[in-house]
């Protein structure tokens, strides 16, 4: 088990359509492992990683945050952001955040970047933190296709740049020594997940390549995803490489199973679920 230098912080819930979240898969494949509610929406953890690697505090996305809307609210089944309070118990503010990655730029998992300020201005939420993403997913969020645009706020991720926070990344890159990001593409473009090497451990966050541990089902990729094919070559890559290498792989929208490891078991791979 990894040690306190890995941590999975909770921004709350989302609820998503569930025939949205696992996009071809029907209904009567899923339903009786999943629980939706009477709008059929599937509940979803707010996922977020804290990592202390090379001395500094790192997080991994930053859920939807604290400028959700009514609507919001009321569609998504948001509940009040609880990252922050998840950093004071551990003994942080945002202030001692040193870096901040974003596997891409979904409002989901990068909406608590920002936050409101008193006077009601957008600003970033962690003030000494550089903010790492990749540069095609930071051009595809500030210039989204109609189909892709109701998931990028501008809000979410302009101040950022604004205030010269903004680090762009080109590719598979060490970030920290023993902290990699690695690209995936498929759910967005420059979408990237986070490998942490701590001692004899690797810990990934898959972000939204593999959501939930339903999503180790290849073909289980949602109707959000801009290339689905790409998506599903990438996680057979990724999956069985955790499989093969014993890679402790974090879900981002994991709700009651948060993170394990893939173990072969005759002819198919279960998931051994760990608490972090």
């Amino acid at each position: 088990m990894v040690s306190t230098a890995v941590k999975v912080l909770s921004d709350g819930v989302v609820k998503i359509d569930g025939g949205s979240l696992f996009g071809q898969v029907p209904k009567v494949d899923w339903e009786a492992n999943v629980v939706t509610d009477r709008k059929n929406r599937v509940t979803l953890g707010l996922n977020c990683l804290l990592l202390q690697a090379g001395g500094k505090n790192v997080l991994v996305d930053t859920g939807v945050g604290s400028k959700e809307n009514d609507k919001d609210r009321d569609n998504l089944g948001l509940v009040p952001s609880r990252l922050l309070k998840g950093l004071k118990g551990v003994g942080l503010t945002p202030k001692d955040i040193h870096a901040v990655i974003l596997t891409h730029l979904h409002f989901d998992h990068c909406g608590g970047c920002t936050r409101l300020d008193r006077t009601g201005t957008t600003v970033p939420t962690f003030p000494k933190a550089r903010y790492y993403v990749q540069r095609s997913c930071w051009e595809e969020a500030c210039k989204p296709s109609p189909r892709h645009s109701r998931h990028h706020r501008p809000e979410d991720f302009l101040p950022i740049a604004e205030r010269g926070q903004l680090e762009l990344l080109d590719g598979d890159t060490e970030l920290l020594p023993g902290l990699n990001v690695i690209v995936t593409d498929g759910h967005t473009k420059g979408h990237q997940m986070v490998m942490f090497k701590h001692g004899g451990e690797r810990v990934v966050f898959l972000g939204d390549l593999v959501p939930t541990h339903h999503h180790l089902n290849l073909i289980a990729i949602s109707a959000f995803d801009y290339s689905p094919e790409a998506t599903m070559e990438r996680k057979r890559q990724v999956l069985n490489e955790a499989q093969k290498q014993g890679w402790l792989v974090v879900f981002s929208h994991g709700h009651n199973t948060r993170a394990g490891y893939l173990e072969r078991r005759t002819e198919m791979s279960i998931l051994r679920p760990v608490e972090l």
